[in-house]
């Protein structure tokens, strides 16, 4: 009856305590209520069979009812309808630089070191609602995949459309895919702007040296969480293209990533650096930077409150009124 409803006044419920202890009050003397008459012998007087007598008792039972609505009504329930509103004061704006270089087929995260990527940064782009994300791709070269944006779907399924191809020239220019990135966020109003640089290898291409873009991107108030992806010692890795299938040739090779370079790209802008040797350890490292990257969220609550004890004293008077009416009526000869 009372599902959804809460009570201001909840220590009025203790007052029913009095309904138990006046049920047995009226157990022990109702008796008492009614005139006894003694007499020798009934064979003198014509009795006329009722049902009326017996139902006197729920005089009692009526007023009982009353009272406990009447308590309920004090104890005062009320429904509250909570709205929400969320506003979010100050956003982040955040591109993730990805190595899509052969190496990144590596087979020592599983099913495969980009596709283990992929997954995670699907989970950490979907939990990130109220920021701005973009894309940027690079090996030998690099491009934008997905500007910087609040569209998640479009995200995701740009995202999820990565994959190696030869388009690109093969290399890893780690300085050319965070500078493409950087150029991504310069212009941003955002309150704080990110880049997530992904590599499993070492810088060995590209026209900009990795220095000098992360110092445009310390020029733009840019913060960059390095991460560098791969096993310790050697991975199953892509090392030649079988010319009659077409299919990748795997052998074990060491796993090179230039840990020095990353971390101080990471030191110079303010962001951190991180070591993903499987893919618990990756998700590990996108949840941290999830934690550390918090976006400033305010919410509002309105509530409306709307009282519900009338109808129960409504309901109250309206007893009390039919036992006052039967009381003095129809079992005005037997009370």
């Amino acid at each position: 009856m009372f599902e959804g409803f809460e009570f201001v006044n909840k220590q009025w419920f203790w007052a029913l305590l009095v309904l138990p202890l006046a049920l047995i009050w009226y157990f022990f003397k109702h008796k008492k209520q009614t005139a006894e008459l003694k007499i020798s012998s009934l064979k003198g007087f014509k009795a006329t069979p009722s049902l009326l007598p017996k139902f006197k008792h729920a005089l009692f039972v009526l007023r009982l009812l009353a009272l406990a609505l009447i308590i309920t009504a004090l104890a005062r329930p009320q429904t509250v309808d909570v709205s929400f509103k969320t506003k979010t004061t100050r956003g982040i704006d955040i591109v993730m630089a990805i190595d899509v270089s052969g190496s990144m087929l590596a087979k020592d995260l599983s099913p495969n070191r980009l596709e283990a990527l992929k997954n995670v940064a699907s989970e950490f782009i979907m939990g990130r609602p109220n920021d701005r994300i973009g894309l940027v791709e690079y090996a030998g070269e690099s491009y934008t995949r997905t500007p910087v944006t609040s569209d998640k779907t479009i995200v995701l399924r740009s995202l999820r459309d990565i994959k190696y191809n030869t388009t690109i020239q093969s290399g890893t220019a780690i300085g050319m895919g965070l500078a493409t990135a950087v150029n991504r966020l310069k212009d941003s109003k955002a309150k704080s702007k990110v880049i997530i640089l992904l590599t499993d290898g070492v810088n060995n291409t590209g026209f900009i040296d990795p220095k000098i873009a992360s110092e445009l991107a310390v020029e733009y108030g840019i913060k960059t969480y390095t991460i560098g992806l791969g096993t310790n010692g050697t991975a199953l890795s892509p090392v030649a293209i079988d010319p009659r299938t077409g299919q990748f040739q795997y052998a074990r090779v060491p796993v090179e990533i230039d840990e020095a370079l990353l971390k101080e790209i990471a030191n110079v802008t303010g962001g951190k650096y991180f070591r993903a040797t499987n893919n618990k350890k990756l998700e590990e490292i996108y949840s941290e930077i999830n934690k550390l990257e918090k976006t400033d969220v305010e919410e509002f609550k309105y509530y409306n409150h709307q009282e519900k004890f009338r109808p129960l004293v409504i309901l109250a008077c309206l007893l009390l009124f039919i036992e006052f009416l039967l009381r003095y009526t129809v079992f005005r000869s037997f009370v």
